[in-house]
């Protein structure tokens, strides 16, 4: 069971407040990073997944390159594309019409 210990601000850091998390031992013994640092990996892939925020804040929050994140996206099966039936098709229309327009 994950819950959070208290809604107390513990300390601020540059990305803001820091909350504490309490994880189970039975299940921290399974992460593969330290429980705050898995907790938050887990928590940002999500939000990226989720397109709450974009793939710049994201490799931001987690203090890496873009590259490095889009390599943890990938490993964690985050298409680098994630569009509906018609997003595509309108990316597929805006290509076309850009073709058209400069006559290629």
């Amino acid at each position: 069971m994950l819950r959070m210990a208290s809604s107390q601000t513990v300390e601020n850091n540059i990305n803001g407040p820091i909350m504490t998390l309490q994880i189970a031992e039975a299940i921290a013994e399974f992460l593969p990073a330290p429980p705050d640092a898995a907790a938050s990996e887990l928590i940002v892939l999500e939000l990226y997944r989720q397109r709450r925020i974009s793939r710049g804040k994201a490799a931001e929050l987690l203090g890496e390159p873009l590259a490095s994140f889009l390599e943890r996206a990938a490993r964690a099966d985050i298409p680098y594309f994630s569009l509906t039936s018609d997003e595509l098709h309108q990316e597929i229309e805006s290509a076309q019409d850009f073709v058209r327009a400069r006559g290629l």
